[in-house]
């Protein structure tokens, strides 16, 4: 049962990884550079609905990554010193990322472009950070 339920919280993780840092990737990447062209009012327009329609998705891959990394945390206690020296970064980055996530969904934000670029950042240092974790996990 247990490597049922870490299996779980595992794909929960990475699922919500990639619905939060993919769906910022493609909106900062790909969407902001193909309105850009547009009016203003109709970039203001769309960029409040697409925020909108984004909100809902965000929060909720917030909430599950907030119980998936609360339950590897707790799975991981025994861990050495470095092992939790770069936990500490990857944390204190993912709280970037959710104080970005959330300005970023308000409307009419007109800074979102650049506060996604910076939370694209964080979030790709977050996935290596995690990527070296699983290492000393192992």
């Amino acid at each position: 049962m247990t490597d049922a339920l870490n299996i779980l919280m595992r794909w929960l993780h990475i699922s919500s990884v990639v619905v939060s840092i993919g769906g910022i990737l493609y909106a900062r990447l790909v969407v902001a550079p193909s309105i850009a062209s547009m009016p203003a009012e109709q970039q203001e327009t769309l960029g409040v609905a697409m925020a909108a329609r984004y909100r809902g998705l965000l929060y909720l891959a917030m909430l599950f990554l907030l119980a998936s990394g609360t339950y590897n945390i707790f799975m991981n206690l025994g861990r050495g010193p470095l092992y939790h020296a770069f936990l500490g970064i990857k944390l204190l980055l993912v709280l970037h990322v959710f104080a970005v996530g959330f300005l970023i969904v308000k409307p009419k934000n007109p800074k979102r472009a650049r506060m996604m670029t910076g939370m694209l950042i964080s979030g790709v240092i977050i996935i290596a950070i995690s990527a070296v974790l699983r290492q000393l996990h192992i």
